[in-house]
């Protein structure tokens, strides 16, 4: 088994009984299905980028938090090999550019998206997230809460992340951006007993 497949086992288990929530209970709140969730928590099956983003905003948590554990040094070096990267079978890469700090739920991440490519829609995060996202390099349409904005190279948004959010690249090259997220909820919680 991959060491992030491994990791996203583990932790989606952790996560899940952190929040005294049952298979059932998280495939209602993330519209993953039960045994989606069990295949994964199993590591029977590696969820898409969409579902595994689905399953951490049900969680109140980054998807960096469901592949990693805790950082806690006061300085972290990430080199590029050991950087989270997950490829969607349309093309799309995002790479994790940010370390697990405890109970801190943010996240920098670096997407490339080939020309004309879909990424989909994201859940909307808890009241009080946010989101900010700057283009490196071609288009991106991000549409928000059925509003869309076109972004070009060197344009930035900010929006609040407890709306739904999509993202596709309209262009004829591929585009480059990043995300710097902050998702709100309740981080303080208990680890799960036994």
């Amino acid at each position: 088994m991959e060491p992030v497949l491994a990791n996203l086992t583990a932790q989606l288990r952790l996560q899940r009984a952190r929040r005294g929530l049952s298979i059932e209970d998280l495939a209602a709140a993330s519209g993953v299905s039960r045994s989606m969730i069990s295949d994964i928590e199993r590591g029977a099956k590696v969820p898409s980028v969409l579902v595994l983003a689905r399953l951490a905003t049900a969680l109140d948590v980054t998807v960096s938090r469901l592949l990693g554990e805790d950082q806690p040094e006061p300085v972290i070096l990430l080199r590029a090999s050991g950087q989270p990267t997950l490829t969607d079978p349309s093309g799309w890469e995002r790479r994790i550019l940010s370390p697990n700090l405890p109970g801190v739920e943010f996240e920098l991440i670096r997407t490339a998206v080939p020309a004309g490519v879909v990424i989909g829609a994201f859940a909307a995060h808890a009241p009080g997230s946010r989101e900010y996202v700057a283009v490196e390099s071609g288009r991106l349409l991000v549409t928000l809460d059925g509003v869309e904005h076109l972004l070009a190279a060197g344009d930035a948004l900010y929006y609040a992340g407890d709306r739904t959010h999509a993202f596709a690249n309209p262009g004829a090259k591929r585009c480059v951006y990043y995300t710097a997220m902050h998702v709100a909820g309740r981080h303080d919680l208990p680890e799960a007993r036994g």
